[in-house]
């Protein structure tokens, strides 16, 4: 079993006035393969920063990453990266998007087409390996994005808001293909806004208030806290 370990991050950005700003403060939690982990909070927080920094594209201030014991301290192909609205080349048909980390490092052709397939298969996009992806939905393309991800085999899936900007029925499949991956022993963590879109399917949920961890717990637990009703969901909020 992978876990992805996360132990009192932080991390402060030096402006160019002299200043500084902390965006992250002591953040930790553990991820476990199999399961869904949500980072919670409004624009700004700190929920890309923390999710970056868990890919490898940052480095932390303090604090430390581990995966299976090993400290993380740059990107790798055991965390595959989903970011924001895809980050797609739109001039590349879906083939060749999911499989351009593999041929630009080499791998053997006939071995990536193979992989490339099966991982659009899962995705539901079988049939749309030749497709532009600039012809293809938010929803659609947001699958391409998953399926570019996990074409290195990664034990951590990591999404930056997967459910922005598509519609009410492309997130009920993103739903469902992240369960599926989640029974396929990948773990998963996901940064949203979206309260109801993503607390249906976690484990567990970390609110992310000014750059620290509010709170914790299952969804049940989130939803009823009153400080998370006061900063972020508003008393009237219902699941």
């Amino acid at each position: 079993m992978s876990e992805l370990s996360v132990d009192h991050l932080g991390m402060i950005y030096e402006l160019p006035d002299g200043g500084s700003v902390e965006a992250l403060k002591d953040v930790t939690f553990d991820l476990d393969s199999g399961r869904i982990l949500t980072l919670l909070g409004p624009s700004g927080c700190g929920k890309t920063t923390l999710l970056n920094i868990i890919a490898g594209f940052l480095s932390p201030t303090s604090g430390s990453i581990a995966l299976d014991g090993q400290p993380i301290t740059g990107p790798g192909q055991d965390r595959g990266m989903v970011f924001q609205q895809g980050a797609l080349f739109e001039w590349m048909n879906v083939s060749q998007n999911v499989s351009f980390g593999p041929r630009m490092n080499g791998r053997d052709p006939a071995e990536t087409a193979t992989r490339v397939q099966d991982l659009l298969n899962t995705v539901g996009l079988g049939e749309f390996g030749e497709k532009a992806v600039y012809e293809l939905s938010g929803g659609m393309q947001m699958r391409v994005s998953i399926a570019r991800a996990l074409v290195t085999h990664p034990s951590v899936l990591l999404l930056d808001e997967p459910f922005a900007g598509i519609d009410p029925l492309a997130i009920a499949d993103i739903r469902e293909l992240v369960s599926h991956l989640k029974e396929r022993g990948i773990g998963v963590l996901i940064t949203d806004h979206n309260v109801r879109e993503t607390l249906d399917i976690i484990d567990r949920a970390y609110i992310i208030h000014e750059g620290e961890v509010l709170i914790e717990g299952s969804p049940s637990e989130i939803v009823g806290d009153k400080d998370v009703r006061r900063v972020y969901l508003g008393d009237g909020f219902q699941m």
